[in-house]
């Protein structure tokens, strides 16, 4: 995930930055609009950390965020084909076939 993605989903990853950086108040994140030069002040600020201290600590969550969307993406995806599985299971159980061309034939009893 690059800084712009983050950016554009700014809203659904701030309550993340404020678990990270509990110090930082809701107006400090409502100000920020997911920019990365003034959530590095604003870090510095709180915690009186250097520039460089900062922007490794961002640098550090962005890349666990990225590993936590990639596992819960693998989960979803995981999740989708067990369930399309048991309704495959399901279809056949009732008698009904279905090819790759979409036709389907109903086996009767």
């Amino acid at each position: 995930m690059n800084w712009d993605q983050v950016e554009g989903q700014w809203d659904k990853v701030k309550g993340d930055v404020k678990s990270k950086w509990a110090k930082l108040t809701d107006d400090d994140l409502g100000q920020l609009s997911g920019k990365k030069d003034q959530l590095v002040g604003v870090i510095q600020q709180r915690y009186g950390v250097l520039k460089d201290e900062a922007e490794n600590q961002v640098h550090e969550w962005i890349t666990k965020l990225d590993a936590k969307l990639d596992h819960a993406t693998h989960n979803a995806t995981e999740k989708v084909v067990e369930a399309g599985d048991k309704l495959q299971d399901k279809i056949e159980n009732a008698g009904v076939k279905a090819n790759v061309n979409g036709n389907v034939s109903v086996k009767k009893s």
